[in-house]
């Protein structure tokens, strides 16, 4: 391929080198080019060179001929119909149609360049096949739908705004533990909470020095941030900013009024002080209080039981029957019978009894050699022996008997008689004390009622047998205990659980070890037990003269030194060195007062024991543990069924 472009020995140089072949002709390259011939019109080299080299630098992006006009240059580069190629057969590394040729190019490209006329065409641009444009076109129709259906999945499974709205405020709505939410330092509540106790003490100091329309304004917020927190507590919800922020803000700008009236800082430290003082005493009444009522629910009677015991008495009096009964069961040879397992129970609730009774008996392999002696009080011994005769429990025997037949039970046998028999003791007992910081269950009968002491009495109640099962009216009975029998106390007189898991279950817990009379003889550590379900070796009960113990140490208390009252201290004293330790699983204890005992722990238990005021058979027992106690009850008796159910 002939090149049609005047030869510049440099214009390669420049090609090579990047930008710089824009560059124009040198004059060496000028004055090597052949001039034209006159009248031939063919241009000079150097008139063409400026308009190629503008053309070349508009080609690279730059101007550098020094044109103003771009018109100009656009027509001049027309004019030239210059083009871009590569050519690969003929070496070279463009070609440019030009419209002059020089000898010398002609020389160089092996033919001689001669002039042409200029030539206005533009030169045609190659197109892209129309395959290309329909594959293009079709990539950007499939993205189009893509980025569509993108989209519209998107505002398909958005949530609506209103809906996660409404799951908030169902959230809100949820049971919330509110004691949580006044601990919580980022709740409304516990905000609430803590500007209200400001806003009480500034109240004070308010009143203190006759600010009265401040504490009337404080008073008035405290009262509005008490009622909504009482709104939170009994609806069991989280208080939301929307309600407590009005709240807050008055408050903060009450206390901020307060605090802008700039008290004397030693008053109000007095102040304050004193309110704090007023308020402990406060709490320690509260809790006293509520100590009194617990007991006071704990010693009553419920209706039903109460309805019972009338309906059983009135059906004891009416029926002849049962009084020959009862005494028939009196002279039954298998009272005294020590092949036989016996029971003794104390009590004067009708009801607790039946359970205690019927729950060993439906646990027993052989009830029909199970034998009861059931001691209760005057008042309800005919509901009592009623009750025993009407029901059938498995076959067992149930023998009835009233603690007034005991004469032996006197004032000059028994110390705690005679103790209950004076009168200051009576008043301690019974009376009205003002001492807030006396324990609240010293008052309680029953823990100083004969029928409760009984228990220091079974050899004198029961000569002639060997072996006795003690059993507390508020257990429940959930194995077979006539394997108790066999246990081998090693010459104790009682077999117990001990309860010393926790150190305030050991006997410095009950007994006073400031007294010389106990810390002479008694180590403090030793393990405590319970009462409740025990085994009396009553051989060796006699042998050891327990009971004697007994007397000695009621006689010692007998101003309330050495313990202040129970059965269980007499008893720790009365037995010390006398016990056997039992499997734990024998006697499981708490469920009267805790909440939080193992299951796999009660249905393990041979015995569970209501120790406590919740007592399954009141309003205040326990629900957990409360299904135990009253499957043993028979709902479908008549009695029952009218006083249970109604």
């Amino acid at each position: 391929m002939v090149s049609r472009f005047h030869d510049i020995p440099g214009l390669y140089a420049y090609a090579a080198s990047g930008p710089a072949w824009l560059l124009p002709p040198t004059p060496v390259d000028l004055a090597r080019s052949p001039q034209p011939a006159p009248g031939s019109g063919d241009l000079h080299p150097a008139a063409t060179a400026p308009a190629s080299c503008c053309f070349l630098r508009i080609f690279a992006g730059e101007s550098l001929c020094g044109q103003s006009s771009f018109s100009f240059l656009a027509a001049d580069t027309f004019s030239l119909s210059l083009s871009l190629s590569f050519s690969s057969r003929s070496g070279s590394f463009f070609s440019m149609p030009h419209a002059w040729s020089g000898p010398a190019m002609e020389g160089r490209g092996g033919g001689g360049m001669r002039r042409r006329a200029p030539e206005f065409r533009r030169s045609s641009r190659r197109r892209l096949p129309g395959w290309i444009w329909w594959l293009v076109g079709i990539f950007l129709l499939v993205g189009l739908m893509l980025f569509v259906l993108h989209h519209n999945q998107k505002e398909q499974f958005r949530p609506p705004l209103i809906d996660k709205g409404s799951e908030i405020e169902e959230a809100h709505h949820e049971k919330v533990n509110f004691t949580e939410e006044l601990l919580s330092s980022t709740s409304f509540a516990r905000q609430l909470a803590d500007q209200m106790t400001l806003a009480k003490a500034y109240v004070i100091l308010a009143k203190e020095h006759g600010n009265l329309q401040l504490a009337w304004e404080l008073s008035s917020q405290i009262r509005n941030c008490q009622r909504l927190l009482s709104e939170g507590a009994v609806s069991g919800r989280a208080i939301t900013q929307e309600e407590a922020h009005p709240i807050i803000t008055r408050l903060a700008r009450l206390i901020y009024k307060a605090q802008d009236s700039h008290y004397d800082i030693s008053t109000t430290i007095v102040t304050l002080k004193s309110h704090a003082l007023a308020l402990e005493e406060r709490a320690k009444s509260a809790v006293v209080q509520t100590a009194e009522f617990g007991q006071l629910a704990a010693e009553s009677l419920p209706k039903n039981l109460h309805c019972l015991t009338v309906k059983l008495t009135e059906e004891w009096l009416q029926n002849p029957k049962h009084r020959s009964r009862s005494e028939e069961h009196r002279n039954s040879t298998r009272l005294v019978d020590n092949n036989l397992y016996h029971f003794a129970i104390f009590s004067d609730n009708v009801l607790a009894t039946s359970v205690v009774v019927n729950s060993t008996v439906s646990n027993a392999n052989h009830p029909q050699q199970l034998v009861f002696h059931v001691v209760t009080d005057r008042i309800n011994f005919g509901a009592m022996s009623t009750w025993f005769l009407i029901n059938d429990f498995k076959g067992c025997t149930v023998e009835v008997r009233c603690i007034d037949e005991f004469t032996w039970l006197n004032a000059a046998a028994s110390p705690l008689v005679r103790q209950l028999s004076e009168l200051e003791t009576q008043g301690f007992y019974y009376g009205d004390s003002k001492n807030l910081e006396r324990e609240i269950k010293f008052h309680n009968p029953k823990f100083v009622s004969l029928l409760n002491h009984l228990r220091f009495y079974i050899p004198q109640i029961l000569p002639n047998l060997e072996k006795v099962v003690f059993l507390d009216d508020d257990v429940v009975v959930q194995k077979d205990l006539t394997q108790l029998f066999s246990i081998e106390l090693h010459g104790n007189v009682i077999g117990a659980v001990e309860t010393c898991l926790e150190s305030f279950h050991r006997y410095h817990k009950y007994l006073n070890f400031s007294h010389p009379v106990i810390s002479s003889k008694i180590d403090p550590h030793t393990c405590g037990w319970a009462f409740g379900l025990n085994i009396f070796d009553l051989i060796a009960w006699r042998k050891a003269n327990a009971t004697g113990l007994y007397h000695y140490w009621q006689e010692q208390n007998a101003d309330l030194l050495l313990w202040r009252t129970g059965t269980l201290p007499a008893g720790l004293l009365t037995f010390y060195g006398l016990m056997e330790p039992l499997d734990r699983r024998w006697h499981v204890l708490g469920l009267g007062y805790d909440v939080d005992i193992d299951d796999r722990l009660i249905e393990s238990a041979a015995v569970v024991h209501y120790n406590g005021n919740m007592k399954p058979w009141l309003k205040l027992a326990i629900r957990r543990y409360k299904y135990i106690w009253e499957r043993y009850i028979n709902f479908s008796q008549s009695y029952v069924r009218e006083c249970m159910l109604h």
